[in-house]
């Protein structure tokens, strides 16, 4: 008769019948059968729904995820404007409030998501590559932005 199986994390700490200490280096571990195991020492939180790898040095490693690549509400927010601008230059909508019911939003936020459309182009270039500061903010470019490229960049750098 066979003994039962040990749970994973019980199998992961022994090897050869003895416990293996993470001393916070990395170790190469031989069992008696000629088999190799690395042992890493990571500290791994949990973030919410999420877990978070930490390395001994702190620096944290995230997995890649395919959602990771998905655009930024910021980013669709850009989006939408040249979308909906594009309705208005090309006469599939006569009016802002008409492009509000057509897709079941306000009108005052269409305004504001075209109001993207005449950002400066290094501005639309961080808003795409997603490199805009950390504080600024969805709200700070779509309501009432300056007119002038010059104060748009001096908007974000304040």
């Amino acid at each position: 008769m066979s003994e039962p199986r040990k749970p994973a994390r019980e199998r992961a700490s022994t090897s050869a019948g003895r416990r293996v200490e993470k001393t916070g280096e990395v170790q190469l571990i031989e069992d008696s059968a000629g088999r190799l195991a690395i042992s890493v020492p990571i500290r791994i939180k949990q973030r919410g729904r999420r877990k978070l790898v930490t390395l001994p040095s702190g620096e944290t490693v995230a997995p890649k995820r395919p959602w990771d690549d998905a655009p930024t509400p910021m980013q669709l927010a850009l989006a939408r404007g040249h979308r909906w601008l594009a309705m208005l230059e090309t006469s599939e909508a006569g009016s802002l409030r008409e492009i509000a019911d057509k897709e079941g939003v306000d009108n005052s936020y269409v305004s504001r998501m075209i109001n993207l459309t005449c950002m400066a182009p290094d501005i639309v270039a961080a808003i795409l590559d997603d490199t805009l500061p950390d504080h600024v903010t969805l709200f700070d470019l779509a309501v009432d932005p300056p007119r002038l490229w010059e104060e748009q960049r001096r908007l974000l750098n304040s």
